[in-house]
């Protein structure tokens, strides 16, 4: 039942992952997506009561509490332009934007319009993250010394690649930008703001355009050094919630992060997975709710655009490492 003080939101782009985002705010009854905008119209119509297919359009003639960018990144900076514009707050999917120049274009039209921008970035939002968070900040590994994330999916093989979002093959850059982006994130709201990155990458299935194997090693400002090492030629279980698994030691002790989601110290399994509904651990939802509450509440968004920069400067940070082959602080961006 939804309640009669609901916000109503607009959603653009009814794509793979708009699918998977209307379906998390279905189950919210603190918001409803009252219109959805696509190419598509039909696509659109499936979507929300009421269909358009041109952004521009929806915004003028909906009122909205908020729009929902779910689109491809190169059309990020002109949509939150014109929410911009019309004093809507906004909530825009990952990758920002195609380049540092857009991504920071993106935050100044928000804040010169004074209108509230957050990056809908779930990884830091899958339980199994939070738990860790929770474990560490409890004293449970001691003095964090290292983390390391394996990321996997056997997506990426064979002529035609990513059949979820055939779009990844056309993609200049596509692992680093793509999917590392989200374990950069989850290491930044785990330990803090990166100092350094260095990163390798190669590209091993020649009908892509970008790279499809990288390694990235980020130094924290406090001195604290994790690896990340992804590709997607593997499953490491059937369609691991967490893409992979990962170890965060200390000196205390380890937390794993296992295949199937579930939260272990040494033997012993402190946080078992049971969600089944949603992605990936029910994190696009999280995301949102979050989303909302700080829109009803004034909080700050975790991922909030300007700062989620620190995140976007990581990913550019690691292609010039890749590019000029020696590591690269983060002063160059911010």
């Amino acid at each position: 039942n939804k309640k009669a003080m609901n916000l109503k939101g607009g959603l653009v782009g009814c794509g793979f992952f708009g699918q998977i985002q209307l379906e998390a705010w279905r189950r919210m009854p603190e918001a409803e997506i009252v219109a959805a905008c696509d190419l598509d119209l039909e696509r659109a119509r499936r979507s929300a009561p009421r269909a358009y297919q041109s952004a521009e359009e929806m915004l003028d003639n909906e009122r909205l509490d908020f729009v929902d960018i779910a689109t491809t990144p190169e059309t990020h900076l002109a949509l939150v332009r014109l929410a911009a514009e019309r004093r809507i707050p906004i909530i825009c999917q990952k990758p920002m934007a195609p380049d540092w120049d857009q991504a920071l274009a993106m935050v100044e039209a928000a804040e010169q319009a004074g209108v509230r921008l957050m990056i809908h970035e779930n990884w830091r939002w899958q339980p199994w993250f939070r738990v860790v968070k929770q474990r560490i900040e409890h004293g449970d590994i001691g003095r964090p010394v290292g983390y390391s994330f394996r990321v996997r999916k056997n997506d990426g093989g064979g002529p035609a690649p990513y059949s979820h979002q055939p779009y990844f093959s056309r993609m200049p850059r596509l692992l680093i930008y793509e999917t590392l982006v989200h374990q950069i994130d989850t290491a930044r709201f785990l330990f803090g703001d990166i100092a350094t990155v260095c990163a390798q990458a190669r590209r091993i299935n020649p009908v892509i355009a970008g790279e499809d194997q990288a390694l990235i090693l980020l130094t924290h400002q406090g001195g604290l050094h994790g690896a990340i090492d992804g590709h997607r030629f593997l499953d490491l279980a059937p369609d691991s919630p967490p893409l992979g698994d990962a170890v965060f030691e200390g000196d205390a002790g380890a937390l794993d992060v296992t295949a199937t989601g579930d939260v272990c110290r040494g033997a012993t399994r402190l946080w078992v997975n049971d969600v089944r509904q949603g992605y990936r651990g029910d994190s696009v939802r999280a995301t949102q709710q979050h989303f909302i509450a700080c829109l009803a509440s004034g909080a700050p968004f975790e991922s909030e655009a300007r700062d989620y920069l620190k995140t976007f400067g990581a990913v550019e940070a690691a292609y010039r490492s890749i590019a000029e082959r020696r590591v690269v602080p983060m002063s160059e961006f911010l």
